[in-house]
């Protein structure tokens, strides 16, 4: 006998993917919708591993041209050349504008390569069935969505130090085509996040009849199993 608890989804209730109601649809419904949005209700989302692979290589893809376009071009004193993200970075530092650099670094360089590396990371666990610490790689997904919201900020530095250099009198900021890039790098991060089910971690994680759960913490293994 084991300790395993009843979920949502073996209860026969379906998780709304856009409003997040939870709902049981009728007995029998081929295409069964959310009541409260209409939404058509998936027991997990359909083709979760393959979108979000898709998006993720794109994702890889458009951080070449991000890397190696020019994303932005600092004049001073009337002498300027078009700078790749390092570049800049290093202009900036070179300029005295340390705060600027740190922030245009951690923003460009940082945060997506990390989110990347996660999302990969978590697809091959689920690829590959693995069993490894299913709490702390929900809490990492959790962490990388999160993130995707505040992603942004890549453009939005460009966008002020363009509006706010502008107002200066020694120098100047232009955007790039690598800022084009750039972006398309962070919506569509943003988009692999939200394709990616992270109850599939815990599918894999779903003991075989006759078998007793082997992950540490059964409390949380049944919290996305909504």
């Amino acid at each position: 006998m084991t300790n395993q608890a009843p979920t949502a989804a073996s209860a026969g209730y379906l998780l709304c993917h856009c409003c997040h109601l939870l709902s049981r649809p009728l007995h029998g419904a081929t295409h069964p919708r959310c009541p409260r949005c209409g939404a058509v209700l998936h027991r997990r989302k359909p083709n979760s591993l393959a979108r979000t692979w898709a998006l993720t290589l794109t994702a890889y893809i458009l951080y070449i041209p991000a890397n190696l376009l020019p994303i932005m071009t600092l004049t001073m004193s009337g002498r300027g050349e078009p700078d790749t993200i390092i570049s800049g970075v290093k202009e900036l530092i070179v300029g005295g504008m340390w705060p600027l650099a740190l922030l245009v670094f951690f923003a460009s360089i940082t945060v997506p390569v990390l989110k990347l590396l996660v999302l990969t990371f978590l697809l091959l666990s689920v690829q590959l069935g693995s069993h490894w610490r299913p709490w702390e790689r929900t809490v990492l997904y959790r962490l990388t969505e999160s993130v995707g919201r505040w992603s942004m900020i890549d453009i939005f530095v460009i966008t002020i130090l363009v509006a706010v250099v502008e107002l200066g009198a020694l120098a100047t900021i232009e955007a790039g085509p690598g800022a084009v890039a750039f972006g398309g790098v962070v919506v569509v991060t943003m988009f692999a996040a939200m394709s990616f089910d992270p109850r599939l971690i815990w599918d894999r994680m779903a003991p075989k009849e006759g078998e007793v759960p082997s992950h540490s913490r059964p409390e949380g293994a049944y919290r996305m199993q909504r």
